[in-house]
């Protein structure tokens, strides 16, 4: 068994997405360990285009697995869009191919608001956000005051009194 791992090093299009995406097709497991939905890229396979941006690459291929790993900011409407459009072409996706890591956090529209107001009250300063929430899921989550995908299970052991 051998692992390859695929870093960028600079910022934005250096077509990891395009290595990935080629390794994907005799690995395993792909695993996305870091990042969010501001970017992403696409992928045509026999023919049929593929437009992923949270998902790593390898769920479009049959025999691979995927993981978003804990240092992913994930933003479940966005999530339930990709997959949803991916079943619209015939891709397959459940538990048994799509794993989640419970210590992600997530992107709640909260976060979208604070880098919209941010930016847009930035005049001259602005840093050209995609004011998709972001930089302030990661600043949650570096506080350890976010949201993990944890938390949303944890309603199972929380006794209800009446």
């Amino acid at each position: 068994m051998s692992n390859i791992i695929v870093v960028g090093t600079q910022w934005g299009d250096e077509g990891k997405g395009k290595i990935v995406d080629w390794l994907s097709e005799k690995a395993d497991l792909v695993v996305r360990y870091q990042g969010g939905h501001n970017a992403g890229h696409t992928l045509v396979i026999n023919g049929k285009v593929f437009k992923l941006s949270l998902l790593p690459s390898g769920i479009v291929r049959n025999n691979t697995s995927v993981l978003i790993g804990n240092g992913v900011v994930i933003d479940p409407f966005h999530l339930i869009k990709e997959i949803e459009q991916l079943k619209e072409k015939k891709i397959k996706i459940t538990s048994d191919n799509l794993f989640i890591s419970d210590s992600a956090f997530l992107i709640l529209p909260i976060h979208q608001m604070v880098d919209q107001t941010r930016e847009s009250n930035s005049g001259n300063n602005k840093i050209g956000t995609t004011s998709r929430g972001i930089g302030p899921a990661y600043e949650d989550k570096v506080g350890r005051r976010g949201v993990r995908v944890c938390d949303l299970f944890l309603q199972r052991y929380i006794r209800r009194e009446n």
